[in-house]
């Protein structure tokens, strides 16, 4: 496995730092960012995997660089993988980040309760 783009994951812990509930977790073969215990946003290599939600799923995949995220041999709606890239770029960088994170909002926690 390749290493995981360092830039990305540190400019995204940047982008989160302020805020509370903020956990980073090796999850997918990359480093993965829950927010309030729900899957946020994930660097796999040069790749930065989003969630965007159901809702913003075919508009986010007509985004220069976005490609549907493949788990298992199907697509997951509401997942994109997005060109690393991509986040070289400020404006792209603060899209995907607040798309993310407006999702996360109302994106139900897959955490077991016990």
């Amino acid at each position: 496995m390749r290493d995981h783009n360092e830039q990305i994951i540190n400019r995204i812990r940047e982008a989160l730092m302020d805020m509370d509930s903020v956990e980073e977790k090796t999850m997918f073969g990359g480093i993965c960012f829950l927010l309030n215990d729900k899957l946020c946003i994930c660097v796999r290599g040069d790749e930065v995997m989003c969630r965007v939600g159901p809702d913003e799923y075919l508009a986010a995949l007509e985004q220069h660089g976005a490609t549907p995220m493949i788990h298992g041999g199907r697509s997951m709606n509401g997942y994109v993988f997005v060109d690393g890239n991509v986040f070289s770029n400020h404006k792209d960088f603060e899209y995907w980040i607040s798309k993310s994170l407006e999702y996360n909002k109302i994106a139900v926690s897959s955490k077991k309760k016990r």
